[in-house]
């Protein structure tokens, strides 16, 4: 840090006890998050892997095709270990390895079945009344691209205690543990990433070759595409895309709506470049569509969920800087100075650790209570409402009726009029505590979720607050800010260092202008700049001999309105003067009723 931030690292630590940041104004709120970012950088990334990485002898030998384009599993972002951040790398953590070891003993202290049910089911739907339901697909858009751990088997499972009184259908809840990678020598368990870490759009082309190369035509670079835009589906009745677990109607639309953005994009090269190869356009595309969705989760995505004006400012910070987009096409010098043209285009560094994506991470997008239980479907051209369904009747195996009974345009219109849910105690979708798989079995997502943060050691709420600089909570009311919501939470917790991370998170009181509680915001500073950060393809290979000036354009050029107005041109009336496509859209003709 410069002479100034480690000055105002010292004035932060003892302003934490009066003035908030949040509290301050913009430019000074600023100042101390980028701080705290340096801070945590230098403090809270901690690699995994044993044994290390091993590093290439010969950098500058690495396969031509590795050093021009993303590689399909991950392997070659960063050319001296080859393997970092690839597909089937362990997730890294954010605290001390010492902090994070499972506490088998207490792992089941207390059920995480009772939370569930006496903490997280949706008594009355809390909307998040600022941002539509298009945010709630995009976000599992994203984390289907970033992580997914090895799937367990029946056979070794978890069996969480039920009470007396549990109506639970089947004798007794078993979940398969989350199957552990090679012991370390420190013994402590860790867990792969069967994704690549990198933001390389992996949920729509996959993470290896043979997957992408099953989701390609074969012609002019272009992914397969069925009619009406819509996926085309395998011969088991699923979707072809690159990662299709947990789908549901949201995911189909973006799914469809990001393979048309790289056809698209396959059109728009080979008029420049009528030489080149179905392979060297379908490797350009890929590159240019999955820098665009990094830029619309970092610029508009997360401003949107967090529309604190510090935060927005400080994310525009992230991607380009003091200057802007504009400023940096005219001085490329800007680039080298991250405050001023922004992490991307600026020279990679992992900062204190190997990059990865971390378990706390993870633990941090447990965003479940964003999704409704209900739909309602309205008409583009006429306003009229069309229909209605639960969200088991849009989800799984029920997707592809729903996207083939209502037009691709009518669902994203209702989508942009409906509201996510707002990440609260009792907010959980009551269909996901009781969710019926394809195979006809029965799980409680819920009580999973609470019992994969124990089962991969994410420190309670209140360690978890410490490590991050943030004080101790010593009673349930100051947790929760509310008299009879304490109540509750300590008739299940009795001790209020036995809150998990999730519910306490979610039980937080949220600052004005935040979508998640501060606790999981600090995880957020770390990693959505390291994400940036530590990607070649982000900083020092973002440029036009790379990506092309076409790309490097299209990528400047677009956000997430321009991309559905593209596909979608009858979405105008709709989203007319909205700056950003997250928020709520306008209702046309007037005639919902």
């Amino acid at each position: 840090m410069s002479n100034l931030e480690s000055l105002f690292s010292d004035l932060r630590a003892k302003l934490d006890d009066g003035l908030q940041w949040y509290e301050m104004p913009k430019a000074l709120g600023l100042l101390w998050l980028l701080t705290l970012r340096d801070e945590l950088r230098a403090k809270n990334l901690f690699d995994t892997e044993d044994p290390p990485f091993e590093e290439n002898p010969n950098p500058d030998a690495s396969p031509p095709e590795k050093v021009r384009y993303r590689s399909y599993d991950g392997s070659y972002n960063d050319l001296k270990f080859p393997r970092m951040g690839a597909a089937g790398t362990r997730f890294g953590r954010n605290f001390s390895l010492d902090r994070v070891r499972p506490d088998t003993i207490h792992l089941m202290d207390p059920s995480p079945r009772l939370i569930s049910r006496e903490l997280l089911t949706r008594e009355k739907f809390q909307p998040v009344e600022y941002l539509n339901l298009t945010a709630t697909a995009w976000v599992q858009f994203m984390v289907h691209d970033w992580v997914a751990h090895r799937p367990g088997r029946n056979e070794d499972s978890h069996e969480i205690p039920l009470d007396a009184g549990d109506l639970w259908p089947e004798n007794g809840m078993r979940v398969p543990r989350t199957p552990a990678e090679p012991q370390r020598r420190d013994g402590l368990p860790t867990y792969a990433n069967i994704n690549s870490h990198w933001w390389d759009a992996s949920q729509i082309y996959g993470s290896d070759e043979a997957t992408a190369r099953r989701l390609r035509s074969g012609r002019h670079g272009k992914m397969k595409m069925g009619e009406e835009a819509r996926l085309p589906l395998n011969v088991e009745g699923v979707e072809l895309t690159g990662f299709s677990d947990n789908w549901w109607i949201g995911l189909s639309m973006l799914h469809a709506l990001f393979v048309s953005e790289h056809n698209t994009i396959c059109d728009q090269l080979r008029q420049v470049y009528p030489a080149w190869s179905d392979e060297r356009l379908f490797q350009q595309a890929r590159l240019i569509n999955a820098a665009l969705l990094a830029k619309i989760h970092t610029a508009e995505w997360t401003p949107a969920m967090l529309p604190h004006p510090t935060v927005a400012a400080a994310l525009r910070l992230n991607w380009a800087g003091v200057a802007g987009e504009a400023l940096q096409e005219e001085f490329e010098f800007l680039d080298d100075i991250e405050l001023l043209g922004g992490i991307v285009g600026t020279t990679p560094d992992h900062h204190s650790a190997p990059f990865s994506l971390t378990e706390e991470f993870v633990a941090i997008y447990r965003m479940h209570p964003l999704m409704p239980d209900d739909f309602t479907f309205y008409s583009l051209d006429t306003g009229q409402q069309i229909g209605t369904a639960t969200l088991p009747e849009v989800s799984l195996g029920h997707t592809r009726g729903i996207l083939e009974k209502y037009a691709m345009q009518d669902l994203f219109y209702s989508f942009g009029l409906a509201h996510p849910g707002m990440l609260r105690l009792f907010n959980y979708p009551k269909h996901l505590q009781f969710l019926r798989k394809d195979d006809g079995s029965v799980i409680d997502l819920a009580a999973i979720d609470i019992l994969r943060d124990r089962e991969r050691g994410i420190p309670r709420y209140n360690d978890f607050r410490e490590m991050l600089r943030l004080k101790r909570v010593r009673t349930f009311e100051e947790m929760t800010g509310d008299k009879e919501l304490a109540g509750k939470m300590e008739a299940v917790y009795g001790d209020v260092d036995k809150v998990d991370l999730m519910t306490g998170a979610y039980a937080e009181p949220l600052i004005a202008g935040f979508g998640f509680s501060e606790t999981a915001f600090r995880i957020a500073i770390v990693m959505a700049s390291r994400r940036l950060k530590s990607d070649r393809f982000l900083t020092s290979s973002f440029n036009d001999e790379v990506y092309t000036q076409i790309g490097m354009d299209w990528i400047r050029n677009n956000s997430m309105l321009t991309v559905l107005l593209r596909h979608y041109p009858a979405l105008e009336p709709a989203v007319r003067g909205l700056e950003n496509a997250f928020s709520p859209w306008h209702a046309v003709a007037n005639k919902l009723r």
